[in-house]
């Protein structure tokens, strides 16, 4: 890796473009801090996949995981929809909110099919194209070929091309470069750690920049699909978009340094350092959620004959912590005046905060487990 070239700039008349090296080929590792990084990485990513077997019913958590990955990876892109916006129903959010609001669904659903698709699909073009299509499904992107990699030059930074601050490789090649990183990552006679791998797609799928939008959502996407296609993880619960987001500068910061200055290495311990604290953070996370389980648990207790229906209502709020009276009486089957009541039980209990304030149409969220993702 001490000898890696990235690319050069080619002349197109009025810019230059970045061509990168394909990365299907022989890597040899020299460094001894990567190396202890990539061990540190490795044992971290161990415990957490601990986790998926033996907490019982890990499902239930996966989509606030998703939810928060939504949320920070869209934030890298300018969206200002947090957790408890993402929770509410479209007519619920302000006009002038729901374009960002809808870029957070997007990215949920896409992810969602995403690993839904690894069950038959490969991880390989097919499904990035799949993916990005869902992703801009009816939002800002929604005419910038959703599903396609680009047939036209973009550019990253700047106003316009000639004052760009990076311009990706001519449309013409992305298709070669994208073939190239795929057998990159199915290539069996390349010996490479798999986080080593998905470290170098991910740098040389952010270089390629294949769409016209939505490149850096996907990029960062693709690194859960890889690691749980290629089972280092047995569920999708480690997302890098938070800690990409509190090091935004330095995260494009070491993406532009590989291409300026051939440091793939820093890049690499960068990626590494951002999977050992992720995994640290995940699994600081499922503790807190084990400890709030026994918490309520024995908070139910004292309901008694009513324990059963509000276990349902814990049931749902795991996935998704919001609820009203009206999705209450769905779970429980009770009437509305016994809805209202074990809501209100479950207020008073302080597992339930209502936070609209309203008579009619309240709606109540589970802070003590938002706040755990938070």
């Amino acid at each position: 890796m001490n000898n890696f070239l990235a690319g050069k700039y080619i002349n197109q008349g009025s810019y230059k473009s970045f061509q990168p090296e394909q990365i299907n080929k022989p890597w040899t590792i020299e460094d001894m801090e990567l190396l202890t990084l990539l061990s540190k990485a490795d044992r971290q990513l161990g415990r957490l996949d601990m986790y998926s077997e033996y907490i019982p019913n890990i499902d239930l958590f996966i989509s606030m995981h998703v939810l928060k990955e939504a949320t920070q990876s869209s934030k890298i892109e300018g969206t200002k929809t947090n957790i408890e916006e993402a929770l509410m129903d479209k007519e619920d959010i302000s006009y002038e909110k729901r374009d960002d609001w809808e870029e957070v669904q997007n990215y949920i659903n896409a992810l969602n099919s995403a690993i839904k698709n690894l069950e038959q699909l490969p991880f390989s073009s097919r499904l990035i194209r799949q993916t990005h299509a869902i992703l801009l499904q009816g939002v800002r992107g929604e005419h910038k070929q959703p599903g396609n990699f680009r047939t036209s030059q973009n550019w990253i930074g700047g106003a316009s091309i000639s004052d760009a601050t990076f311009i990706p490789p001519v449309h013409s090649t992305v298709n070669d470069y994208m073939s190239d990183l795929e057998k990159f990552a199915h290539n069996a006679d390349i010996y490479c750690p798999e986080l080593l791998k998905i470290a170098l797609i991910h740098y040389q799928f952010e270089t390629i920049h294949p769409f016209l939008d939505g490149n850096g959502r996907v990029g960062r996407l693709m690194i859960t699909l890889y690691l749980v296609e290629k089972g280092i993880l047995k569920k999708p619960i480690l997302y890098l978009s938070d800690f990409f987001e509190r090091n935004r500068i330095l995260y494009y910061d070491n993406l532009m340094r590989v291409r300026l200055q051939n440091d793939i290495v820093q890049w690499i311990k960068f990626f590494l350092v951002g999977v050992i604290e992720t995994a640290k953070n995940s699994i600081k996370t499922f503790d807190g959620i084990l400890k709030l389980q026994k918490e309520i648990d024995a908070k139910l207790q004292t309901l008694g004959a009513r324990s059963g229906k509000a276990q349902l209502v814990m049931e749902h709020l795991y996935q998704h912590p919001m609820i009203d009276a009206a999705k209450t009486k769905v779970l429980t089957k009770l009437s509305y005046p016994s809805v209202y009541k074990l809501l209100e039980e479950l207020e008073k209990l302080e597992i339930l905060k209502e936070v609209t304030g309203g008579k009619r149409g309240k709606q109540y969220l589970f802070m003590d487990y938002i706040r755990l993702f938070k």
